[in-house]
């Protein structure tokens, strides 16, 4: 008898059980959801992976769950628009809940403007680089760089398209959806290559866009300058009503958390004002929960406060979203097909 057998004769094992890990293999030619099935294989980032296909694609294929999805961060700048439209027109977005940054940069996609490869400083150079740059009238997000000249087309859009079309108060999800079938209708009439994207498509498919943080972004600074030479303004707490509307319609309830910051909260708040709270949850977020704060906050978290149901199936992947988002969708579209 060896020396674990006597530990484990000794000391009965109540949270040990029999699961051994297995090793992940990859192959030539595997599909995204053959990838993550092997994901499941293995243990610590690529378990919770491997589980967030799990759920998500439960998520997706049950006709009865109402999908929330948040979207936070750098995500069109950073090249995840088309991932989000195409969730939209496929109908596994019901509500969208993200800020006033990915929707003017979303719109300036749509009308023409478009982003760049650029580069981060080489080190104890940063300064001299974001300087270069100032002078050179480009904005820095990352490695990703956007002429500043983009703002203005979108400026002049929203004057000649959007503003005009309301004379008093608003919600924002009502002004979203204006802005969504602007920006479709800018993106055909100007033969625009790009795709009309995240809010011409939630346009066409009636899916709500809520931006809570709205004035946090060139969007909202454009709309409080409308708002002082107009009767224009915008109510933040009528999408409060209109996103309850829809989870007290919804008979099992998912959440999509892409990132943290308000959208987040926004998402999972919602459950705590109708009788019940979310059947499903994922996020991907970049932030650790160890710093108490909402952007680490895990979702077993979120269920003491009754945002989860106690039965709710649910993980918490960390990650680079422009990482796990597309292998995400990836993997979960393999296994509906």
């Amino acid at each position: 008898m060896t020396d674990d057998e006597d530990a484990a004769d000794t000391h009965p094992r109540e949270e040990f059980h029999e699961d051994p890990l297995g090793h992940a293999d990859v192959w030539a030619g595997m599909s995204v959801g053959d990838l993550a099935t092997e994901y499941g294989k293995a243990g610590i980032g690529a378990a919770e992976m491997s589980r967030a296909v799990d759920v998500y694609t439960e998520m997706l294929e049950r006709d009865d769950v109402t999908n929330f999805f948040g979207l936070a961060g750098a995500m069109v700048p950073g090249g995840m628009r088309k991932v989000v439209t195409d969730l939209i027109r496929d109908g596994h977005i019901d509500a969208l809940v993200t800020t006033g940054a990915n929707l003017t940069h979303d719109s300036i996609e749509a009308i023409g403007g478009k982003h760049h490869h650029g580069r981060t400083a080489d080190s104890g150079h940063e300064r001299d680089h974001d300087e270069q740059l100032r002078d050179e009238g480009v904005d820095r997000i990352y490695n990703v760089y956007l002429p500043q000249e983009h703002f203005t087309l979108f400026e002049n859009h929203l004057r000649d398209r959007v503003f005009d079309e309301f004379d008093g108060v608003v919600a924002t999800s009502e002004f979203t959806r204006e802005l969504g079938r602007a920006n479709l209708a800018a993106n055909d009439e100007n033969g625009v290559d790009e795709d009309a994207g995240i809010a011409a498509a939630a346009y066409e498919h009636d899916v709500p866009v809520f931006v809570p943080a709205i004035q946090d972004s060139v969007l909202g600074i454009q709309a409080w300058m409308h708002s002082q030479v107009s009767a224009f303004t915008l109510d933040a707490l009528g999408d409060l009503t209109n996103i309850t509307d829809v989870a007290f319609d919804a008979e099992k309830a998912g959440a999509t958390v892409v990132g943290g910051g308000v959208p987040k909260n926004f998402v999972l708040q919602t459950m705590l004002t109708v009788p019940d709270a979310y059947d499903y949850g994922v996020q991907l977020t970049t932030d650790p929960a160890s710093t108490g704060g909402l952007s680490g906050a895990t979702l077993d978290e979120a269920r003491s406060w009754g945002k989860l149901e106690k039965s709710a199936k649910n993980v918490t992947v960390l990650g680079d979203a422009t990482i796990t988002l597309p292998l995400l969708v990836a993997a979960a579209r393999d296994r509906l097909e």
